[in-house]
């Protein structure tokens, strides 16, 4: 494959019972189930080996057969599309896991690169994500928009739903940075955070990538110029319908 050095295998979770939207994944966007979209824009990343739907329902798992895809079937017990993914790589060789969230139908492959570099380039590193400098200053208090703020060498200090850093004295001209939630993790690391217990913070926020920062481990954040849209309500996909007429002229 395009890798030479680590076998990289890209995991979608997919789940049906969203409680904001059932059955998103199966949603008709331009003639295709979301989770068609998402496939065939990650499988023109040039560093995964492997890609796969790792779901716990049997709808999409028959819309992935239908359409070529690989897909496992996962338990309905999972608490996130991390631990998800930890059941489904489990047996697999590899040496680096994607997880690629399900509801960003026009992901742009070059962020999924963009997140594996810093593993391939730094072998101490275990845990790299996505952020992207915010221009709509409406998104920076929307509560669907995790704000990540970094140090100097782009490690995540941490995530908030609430806008960080907070702007006291109203001078300053802060810059916020939106969370795009893919994550690419060593397997080995993998293995031992699906073991890990839910944190104070992480419940708080409902923000799974919380659990790392407390237990101690670096998030390398990655900056990107291309925005990941994600729909969580019927409007996000009304919103992302129209626009992708324009981009992608459908």
């Amino acid at each position: 494959m395009s890798n030479k050095k680590s076998m990289i295998v890209g995991f979608i979770p997919a789940r049906y019972g969203s409680t904001r939207f059932p059955g998103k994944p199966l949603i008709e966007i331009h003639g295709k189930p979301m989770i068609q979209h998402v496939w065939e824009r990650s499988l023109r990343s040039k560093y995964i080996d492997r890609l796969i739907v790792a779901t716990d329902d049997k709808r999409i798992f028959n819309a992935v057969k239908k359409f070529g895809g690989e897909v496992v079937m996962t338990s309905r017990n999972h608490k996130s599309g991390t631990d998800r993914i930890g059941e489904a790589v489990k047996n697999i060789a590899c040496d680096i896991v994607v997880n690629i969230q399900g509801d960003e139908p026009f992901i742009d492959p070059k962020n999924i690169d963009r997140a594996i570099e810093p593993l391939l380039e730094d072998k101490k590193l275990n845990v790299s994500t996505l952020c992207f400098k915010i221009s709509d200053r409406a998104e920076i208090y929307d509560y669907n928009v995790v704000n990540v703020v970094f140090d100097k060498d782009y490690n995540c200090l941490y995530f908030s739903r609430y806008p960080i850093p907070y702007n006291r004295d109203k001078k300053l001209d802060t810059d916020y940075y939106k969370h795009i939630g893919l994550y690419v993790y060593r397997k080995k690391f993998l293995m031992e955070l699906i073991k890990m217990k839910q944190t104070k913070m992480e419940k708080a926020e409902r923000l799974e990538q919380l659990r790392i920062l407390e237990n101690g481990e670096k998030i390398r954040a990655v900056l990107t110029n291309k925005d990941s849209v994600s729909i969580d309500t019927e409007e996000d996909l009304e919103k992302l319908i129209k626009k992708s007429r324009k981009i992608y002229n459908f």
